[in-house]
């Protein structure tokens, strides 16, 4: 890997963006507003801190997908990759510079939302703020490196928004958000045991309701972390220069 050559991804990337501000309000505010929706849903602060948490987690891993996965797939239909790719550049440059540019607008759509939870909204958490922020910062990574890896098996912009609810919508709905994942029936129990975003609701969890740190919440982290590092590589195995 070129760190010079990430960096300098990272910068076109972010530049671009500066010009496409719909996508920019999309990926920084959207989970603000979704956040003080449900607040409004649930319109007691108590109920409101036992389910927002994880949903702090969800709603960037879902919108980071579809940005990115949309956003790698219009650089390839527009032979912006393929021109890139001719210049001595690895795929893994690319899609981590890819990755770093999105990582910096998770981390700003992350801190806004959390903050608006944290003070307006009235969201309570036994746990540090700082280790809240890591673990949605994590999963909104996540979003973004299976976004990126998702957007080398689509052919149009439509078929990059159908994989969302094959790749999103089955981690949300057996992550335990919904029912706790050991009351599931054996076969749903394990399948959430190999979907990442599991993890990342677990340790949600335990930050929700305890500030200590132990070796499962470490784990969690851990796992999260792993996967979108292996989204990533495979990203770059099957990453194409264009769209056939």
């Amino acid at each position: 890997m070129n760190p010079s050559i990430m960096v300098a991804t990272t910068h076109r990337i972010l530049s671009q963006f500066r010009h496409d501000r719909r996508t920019v309000a999309l990926m920084i505010l959207l989970p603000s507003v979704l956040m003080i929706l449900l607040r409004y849903v649930f319109n007691t602060e108590a109920a409101f801190s036992r389910a927002a948490p994880a949903l702090l987690a969800v709603f960037p891993f879902a919108i980071m997908f579809i940005v990115t996965s949309i956003t790698t797939l219009r650089e390839r239909t527009t032979a912006t990759l393929e021109r890139l790719m001719t210049m001595p550049i690895a795929k893994l440059d690319l899609l981590f510079g890819y990755a770093l540019a999105f990582g910096l607008i998770a981390v700003l759509q992350v801190m806004i939302a959390a903050g608006i939870s944290l003070t307006w909204l009235g969201l309570e958490i036994g746990g540090s703020v700082w280790m809240l922020l890591l673990i949605a910062v994590l999963d909104a990574l996540l979003g973004t490196a299976l976004g990126l890896f998702a957007s080398a098996f689509a052919r149009t912009e439509f078929q990059a928004v159908q994989f969302m609810p094959a790749f999103v919508m089955p981690q949300v709905l057996l992550c335990g958000l919904f029912a706790p994942r050991d009351q599931m029936t054996p076969i749903l129990d394990w399948l959430s045991d190999v979907m990442p975003l599991s993890y990342a609701v677990d340790a949600l969890t335990h930050v929700t309701i305890s500030s200590d740190i132990t070796a499962t919440l470490i784990r969690n982290l851990l796992i999260v972390a792993g996967c979108a590092v292996l989204a990533l590589v495979l990203g770059a195995a099957t990453l194409r220069r264009r769209t056939p």
